[in-house]
């Protein structure tokens, strides 16, 4: 319904390098900048160009980004900090992070098709907000396997220390 379909490059070149949209190296060329001139960035201006790469980055909608925020704000400690820990414990994210997935509308993709299970409970939604020790596993089927490993093969993903990966049941 909301979701952003259109063009991903047009997004890229106006917001900046967002990794989690698409997995390609972009060059990126500054063809306008000496023909208009340099402006100075009004405070509203980059706060909005800020507001909108979190939105693309993990593929949210404004409403979404809203309820994330004001939860942040409820709870104790720096609300930027605890927003983007609620974007990152999402079950999509956290797909694209351990490198089951190239991009995190591909890991939207593999959630919402039912090839993830947590806690060996199907869940097919990518706004899932997962828990420490929650285990993400992949479904036991073939097609879902091979899926994923071809994306593991491709691209391996850096991962975090609090993220770990066991890539040996998969074959």
């Amino acid at each position: 319904m909301s979701r952003y379909r259109g063009p991903r490059f047009k997004k890229i070149r106006r917001l900046g390098t967002l990794p989690g949209l698409i997995n390609k190296k972009i060059r990126i060329k500054n063809v306008f900048k000496n023909k208009f001139g340099f402006r100075k960035k009004s405070k509203y201006k980059v706060r909005l160009k800020e507001k909108q790469r979190l939105r693309f980055h993990y593929g949210l909608t404004e409403r979404q980004l809203i309820k994330y925020f004001h939860i942040a704000r409820k709870s104790k400690g720096p609300t930027g900090q605890i927003l983007l820990q609620l974007l990152e414990m999402r079950l999509d994210n956290i797909i694209f992070r351990l490198g089951m997935a190239s991009t995190i509308p591909g890991a939207r993709q593999l959630v919402n098709h039912g090839h993830i299970l947590v806690n060996s409970c199907k869940v097919n939604i990518p706004s899932y907000r997962c828990k420490p020790k929650d285990i993400i596993t992949i479904r036991d089927e073939k097609k879902s396997r091979a899926l994923i490993k071809n994306s593991l093969v491709s691209s391996p993903a850096k991962t975090f220390n609090s993220l770990s990966i066991k890539t040996k049941g998969i074959s």
